[in-house]
């Protein structure tokens, strides 16, 4: 099958690092990236820090809030994903503040009545040198899943250091296969995925916000 279906990614960075600050976790995204790339999807980047996003649970917050700027872009993606590094075994706290700004704008229909994260697929990105990659995976694929993300199989690309102080993503060789195998099942399934959802959207039957 020969897909011809102009395709859109977008990468949410949640690191705590602001403007031009090295990131271990877009380094990895980076991988992704290239992938996409290569499969010809137009791919973008917002480090999420560099936004004055505020707290709350609704769409606009008002008060100079710019939330709205990122909602627009993964409004206008098939495909999106969470990059986070790895806090006290936790996703980041940036992370967390995406995901509720996105659940407060989960009352925004697409053109079916549905809620407007249907047909578009979710991911998660995780860095750290310590322990807890599958648990903020967990977290984020579960947060994405229940405001109408699609999520496919294995789209949890992480690396995490040994035990203790120790080097980060960046500070290592990129070797380490298991990471690579990773990058690869969450580039390639994401956009399956989506194309897919993009050729034949999830029915509205039953699953509009108005029931």
């Amino acid at each position: 099958m020969v897909w011809r279906l102009n395709m859109k990614a977008l990468i949410l960075n949640t690191t705590l690092k602001t403007g031009d600050e090295p990131s271990h976790t877009e380094a990895l995204a980076n991988e992704v990236i290239d992938i996409y790339h290569k499969e010809n999807i137009e791919t973008e980047m917002v480090r999420v820090t560099d936004y004055d996003v505020k707290y709350g649970i609704d769409s606009d917050m008002g008060d100079g809030d710019e939330w709205p700027q990122i909602l627009d872009k993964i409004l206008e993606s098939d495909i999106v994903l969470i990059g986070t590094p790895l806090w006290l075994g936790e996703k980041s706290s940036v992370a967390t503040l995406v995901i509720e700004r996105m659940y407060g704008s989960n009352s925004i229909k697409n053109e079916k009545g549905q809620a407007a994260f249907y047909n578009k697929v979710g991911g998660v990105i995780v860095t750290g040198n310590e322990d807890g990659a599958k648990h903020a995976s967990a977290s984020v694929l579960y947060g994405l899943s229940h405001i109408g993300f699609t999520i496919p199989p294995n789209v949890d690309a992480y690396w995490v250091g040994e035990a203790g102080p120790g080097p980060s993503y960046r500070d290592i060789d990129h070797e380490n296969e298991f990471t690579k195998q990773h990058v690869q099942w969450l580039a390639y399934n994401t956009i399956h995925l989506a194309r897919i959802l993009k050729s034949t959207p999830i029915p509205n039957e039953g699953n509009q916000l108005d029931g």
